[in-house]
């Protein structure tokens, strides 16, 4: 991602680059060694075998943060935990927000008849469990006040919010790995004095930890945490480290896997409400599916979330959580005035305003009418989004104006226009399985995930934490950035000043 201007800003790498290449060989097949040994691994898509794992591709170095802004965007999570579950309990913003989109979207259609069905018969767990990921990029376009402000010497001048993810927020272990990965480096490289520039980051802890005060709150020892999953997982080690923390830390408590198919098969309800899966019964519920039409091969899939949805136990995301979730959503929420109704301290909504970027709603009405010509006149400022998860599916630049020219008027209901970030560039190696030997220096942008936690009912809040952190590195000349979705790196921040 480069902006139009011909000098974009370069944030100082952590170390004098490039390496004496003898230097990079040798330290780079030993990190590659040091990954797959370590679980900073996935499963390959182009030769998948579940019996083979293929090392994550990751920066070599950590990439350069500044400490002010890493330091502000983890104090604003526990009140972006609380934004977001406030959005969960109100039903009338949801069904507003969202009316239009539930039209032309089926796949969100499908979740909000869900919502409506448990809401019609009455919610039968009002305990949420938010497994959040806040995702950011630094910003070196911003046309407001920190314009200003901002020195040019450091390279940005704020950061903003890209999106917030709400169900299956992934990278809780590969983050820290990726952190464990570079400290190795560092060592090899003689860096041993940049350690301490590196937070500590804690969240895989901090996310499973929340799931079984989860399953505390229920009081039921005998009861099993269940991991929805997909038919074919790539990103295991990620999933799979998630469920060996809790048996190691908590031998005590279960943890089971199963599809949405084995759901629907294997799955019923008690007497009084309990989730049982082949027997055994379910008090926490983590999904990491679910989260796109893929996922739902037909009807089946569809009734397996309802039956969960429908249970006692305790849902990360519960539907509400899941729909809160949406593009449209927050689009919603930057609207002018819009905080207030969920925020009551000034100074909270003042600072979660500072980190919206332009949002704007494409309904068939002026607004959106307005929105349309904004973007086909300047594409290259503006990112097409539909209400989707998982990567792969936004609209970038030049190809912007074609899309909105096959849309239908009710079609563009599904889809919102953001103002495109424009980061700082970094530079470093990315090694990739099967990527060239020796890599080469590169230009990168990266995008900071912060982790949040939070547990509790629509009047009750008992848990609210930020827990962690990640970092996605990608070339500055892709769009897209997803590690998983094969288009990113792992990386993890270094703190400059």
């Amino acid at each position: 991602m480069t902006t139009p201007s011909t000098e974009v800003p370069i944030l100082q790498s952590c170390i004098p680059l490039p390496l004496d290449e003898a230097r990079l060989l040798e330290v780079v097949e030993k990190a590659k060694d040091w990954a797959i040994m370590h679980g900073a691994a996935m499963r390959s898509k182009a030769d998948f075998s579940p019996d083979a794992l293929q090392f994550a591709p990751f920066i070599l170095t950590p990439s350069s943060f500044p400490r002010k802004e890493f330091e502000k965007a983890v104090a604003l999570q526990t009140i972006l935990n609380e934004l977001m579950h406030a959005v969960t309990h109100d039903q009338e913003f949801l069904r507003d927000t969202l009316k239009n989109t539930i039209k032309v979207d089926t796949f969100t259609g499908s979740l909000f008849e869900i919502y409506e069905t448990v809401m019609k018969e009455g919610i039968a767990q009002p305990i949420s469990l938010g497994l959040l990921r806040s995702d950011l990029m630094l910003e070196t376009k911003c046309e407001n006040e920190c314009q200003v402000q901002c020195s040019r010497a450091k390279a940005y001048c704020c950061w903003k919010q890209v999106e917030i993810n709400s169900i299956a927020s992934g990278f809780g272990h590969l983050g820290p790995a990726s952190r464990a990965i570079q400290s190795y480096v560092l060592k090899e490289l003689g860096q041993v004095d940049k350690l301490p520039n590196l937070p500590e980051n804690h969240a895989l802890s901090g996310l499973c930890d929340a799931m079984v005060e989860a399953w505390k709150i229920q009081n039921r020892p005998q009861a099993v945490i269940l991991f929805v999953i997909e038919d074919i997982t790539y990103n295991i080690c990620d999933q799979r480290f998630h469920e060996f923390y809790i048996r190691e830390t908590y031998p005590h408590v279960q943890v089971i896997r199963r599809t949405l198919t084995q759901i629907f098969t294997g799955g019923k309800l008690g007497l009084n409400g309990e989730l049982l899966i082949d027997g055994q019964e379910v008090t926490v519920i983590y999904f990491r599916a679910g989260y796109e039409p893929g996922h739902y091969y037909g009807p089946n899939e569809w009734a397996a979330r309802l039956l969960m949805e429908r249970s006692k136990a305790i849902k990360c995301p519960s539907i509400q959580y899941h729909l809160a979730g949406t593009k449209k959503v927050q689009q919603a929420l930057a609207k002018p005035g819009i905080l207030k109704r969920f925020i009551a301290d000034e100074r909270k909504i003042e600072t979660i305003k500072e980190i919206f970027t332009g949002l704007y709603p494409l309904d068939k009405n002026e607004e959106g009418d307005a929105a349309v010509r904004r973007a086909m006149e300047n594409p290259e400022r503006y990112v097409l989004k539909p209400q989707r998860e998982g990567g792969g599916n936004n609209v970038y630049g030049e190809d912007i104006p074609g899309a909105l020219k096959k849309m239908a008027d009710e079609e563009r209901s599904a889809w919102i226009l953001m103002e495109r970030i424009f980061p700082p560039l970094s530079q470093g190696y990315m090694v990739r399985p099967g990527g060239k030997m020796p890599p080469e220096v590169v230009n990168l942008v990266s995008e900071l995930g912060i982790f949040g936690a939070i547990i509790g009912t629509k009047d009750n809040i008992v848990y609210n934490k930020q827990v962690g952190h990640m970092l996605r590195t990608k070339l500055s000349s892709a769009n897209e950035g997803g590690v998983a979705a094969g288009l990113g790196a792992l990386d993890s921040p270094y703190m400059i000043d």
